[in-house]
């Protein structure tokens, strides 16, 4: 369905005089600065995929959405979404994909988004019987079709992006790029829109490709992970890939009654949550020591084990991975 090979983004931007002389021959005379957004990067996704794409910010994350759905052109290298060129942005390749972006609004303020949505019923000459059931089936799965005749002003961060979602949507797209969508929203609306797209993407077997600084995004719905860092792919798996890559750590879940004693930073690495928890990681044949020691501090009052998180695991990954 996604086909990227080695592909390269390069920003190019003129440099500015540092006098009025200079900035005049800068008119004349033109230099530029280049700056490699993406460099190389090859990989292919399988229809009704649901893939996350991580990486620290000015990874090149959004560079490659925006390429491939064909917002803007590649500097090289082959790309292909449902085996169109994006940036030649045939009709049939617009009418397939949706890329949804957390800060982007399509909405008009003043009036309801349900006229949004009959312009979109225009733009993609959606049947009137398939606008209709995309329309119920989409609100009754985000829980949100009391909203469609409020003015979008008056309507919450979070029920904003639902209708966001909606809009987007409707003409039944079977590329989903999203970018950041749980952005800014409190929790329940986070749950309510990653429960809607996993089962959106189990429904209607959509392809989707998911950017998210919130790991939990990732836990839920995504099942296999890219990884980028200065414009290039250094991890391309399924979570469990990441995960077994520090599979012999352990945290240590700690609550004390009084304080916690100096020496717990001796054990490992330590996260102070407040002046009785923390939180200790450790390599797991420390794991019995460590316990043997804290069971004779008669000020333990809990001791919790847990394997270690996806979001430590994509840290750990990137700082030993990190390409400089």
């Amino acid at each position: 369905m996604i086909h990227v090979s080695n592909l390269t983004k390069i920003f190019r931007s003129s440099l500015p005089g540092d006098n009025a002389l200079q900035a005049v021959q800068r008119l004349i005379f033109p230099k530029y600065k280049e700056t490699v957004a993406v460099k190389d990067v090859s990989f292919s996704i399988s229809e009704g995929e649901f893939v996350g794409y991580v990486g620290p910010n000015g990874a090149g994350k959004t560079t490659t959405l925006k390429v491939l759905s064909g917002v803007i052109h590649p500097t090289s290298g082959d790309v292909r979404v449902m085996g169109h060129v994006p940036a030649s942005r045939h009709p049939a390749f617009l009418n397939g994909i949706a890329f949804l972006m957390g800060q982007k609004s399509q909405l008009w303020w003043d009036i309801p988004a349900i006229e949004t949505f009959r312009l979109n019923k225009a733009i993609y000459r959606i049947p009137q019987r398939v606008f209709e059931d995309r329309l119920d089936e989409l609100g009754t799965l985000l829980r949100a079709r009391e909203l469609f005749d409020v003015p979008v002003r008056k309507l919450s961060l979070g029920q904003r992006m639902k209708m966001e979602i909606i809009a987007s949507l409707l003409h039944g797209p079977k590329v989903l790029f999203l970018d950041e969508p749980t952005l800014g929203l409190d929790l329940f609306s986070q749950e309510a829109i990653r429960e809607f797209f996993v089962e959106y993407n189990r429904v209607h077997k959509a392809t989707i490709m998911l950017t998210s600084h919130y790991t939990h995004d990732l836990e839920v719905m995504a099942k296999r992970i890219i990884m980028i860092d200065h414009g290039s792919i250094i991890y391309d798996g399924d979570k469990a890939g990441i995960l077994s890559e520090f599979s012999k750590e352990r945290v240590l879940k700690l609550k004390f009654r009084t304080h916690i004693p100096p020496e717990t930073a001796e054990m490992g690495t330590l996260t102070v949550e407040n002046d009785k928890e923390c939180q200790v990681k450790m390599p797991e044949k420390d794991l019995r020591e460590a316990l043997k020691q804290l069971s004779q501090n008669d000020d333990i009052l809990e001791i919790s084990i847990a394997e270690i998180s996806l979001e430590y695991a994509i840290k750990k990954y990137l700082t030993r991975n990190s390409i400089s």
